[in-house]
């Protein structure tokens, strides 16, 4: 009886034993790495926990995710965004700017960088062959936003953009939060205000690749998105201010569908778009409600990726402009079409647009929005 109970003592510590070390050491960046001051701001590194194996790390550099740690079939986690394990990489590889981070005052292309808006033309810097992409030369992915509130699993951000900055009339004040729940949900919520008319369209430019950041291309991914058209762009990436019918053509995901089946035909829009880069209009049952807009899939590591989101379009860009010259974290680098971008946003262009959802916001208005990326497994 004696021996009995020394075995099955022995055999309860093996198995803790062998439970504990199971348990996967994640290499977290080293929020060492962040702390700095640019342009006389503190910059810093938080470290968000789910309590149920999502890890997310953010900079309020940009407001942008480091890094987000995700489990597998088999209980692995790896890390599933694109980004730099330093802030000193951040800086020196501004051509890689738009890698997690929040973007604004307008996410997206805005043609000939300028708009007109009761009977005043503002003039925004031209970034991208000559219209304004992410809100100009310095975004808000290029400024610090102030830490107003971090708790175990949330941290609250804001940041002011005074009237002028990159040419947008009005001083525009954002709040910002990031959020996990037990349920693996990342939840971000933005809201903003401005002491003019303006426009504003915000987004998260996170960039994804389920088997893990830096482990190959996201060819072999299976994606659902929940459109009926997307909004057809020229050979500058502008809308032409049509909806085409997705039906017939390789934008067609209503069905899940490998991303790389369809990539390389010979359609016009995926030539000017170099693949994938592009909005599609989300099918949503009730105006401004928190639906289901896409699902990415990653059948080898069982990793599943929905994306909720109020907004009336979602871009979707296919990582089509990466080289593999620059490497991000765990000094893998960043190849061509390696991740994917799921951006929840009104149209691009819209304040040339009056045909699109308005991104116009008055004084007398709140700005609000919100962005759920749900993380599951699928075994």
């Amino acid at each position: 009886m004696k021996n009995l109970l020394y075995s099955i003592a022995f055999a309860v510590i093996f198995l803790f034993a062998c439970s504990k070390s199971f348990q996967q050491e994640l290499p977290l960046i080293d929020a060492a790495n962040f702390n700095t001051t640019i342009d006389g701001e503190p910059v810093a590194l938080y470290t968000l926990d789910s309590g149920n194996g999502l890890i997310v790390q953010v900079t309020n550099y940009g407001g942008r995710i480091v890094s987000l740690w995700a489990p597998d079939k088999n209980g692995k986690s790896e890390d599933v965004v694109l980004g730099f394990d330093s802030m000193d990489k951040y800086i020196h590889n501004q051509g890689e700017r738009f890698l997690g981070p929040a973007v604004g005052r307008y996410a997206n292309r805005i043609a000939k960088a300028q708009f007109t808006l009761d009977d005043v033309t503002y003039q925004l810097p031209n970034n991208d062959k000559g219209n304004c992409l992410h809100g100009g030369l310095k975004g808000f992915d290029s400024r610090v936003w102030k830490v107003e509130a971090v708790t175990g699993n949330s941290i609250q951000l804001s940041l002011v953009s005074p009237d002028g900055e990159e040419g947008f009339p009005g001083t525009v004040t954002v709040q910002m939060s990031y959020a996990l729940t037990s349920d693996n949900e990342l939840k971000i919520e933005y809201a903003a205000i401005t002491d003019k008319p303006t426009h504003i369209n915000l987004t998260n430019h996170s960039q994804f690749n389920l088997k893990g950041a830096g482990n190959g291309d996201i060819l072999g991914h299976i994606l659902t998105v929940n459109a009926a058209a997307i909004t057809p762009v020229d050979s500058l990436l502008i809308p032409t201010g049509e909806l085409l019918p997705v039906v017939g053509t390789p934008f067609d995901f209503n069905t899940p569908t490998l991303i790389g089946e369809r990539i390389g035909d010979d359609n016009p829009q995926l030539k000017v778009g170099s693949g994938y880069d592009h909005n599609w209009v989300i099918n949503h049952s009730t105006e401004n409600s928190v639906e289901l807009a896409a699902t990415l899939y990653e059948p080898e590591s069982g990793r599943v990726l929905e994306v909720y989101t109020d907004q009336p379009g979602i871009q979707i860009y296919t990582g089509n402009f990466f080289n593999g010259k620059v490497n991000g974290k765990y000094d893998k680098p960043m190849i061509y079409r390696c991740a994917i971008a799921l951006e929840t946003q009104k149209y691009p262009d819209t304040p040339n647009h009056p045909e699109f959802p308005t991104t116009r916001v008055n004084p007398d208005e709140r700005y609000t929005q919100t962005c759920i990326y749900k993380f599951s497994i699928k075994k």
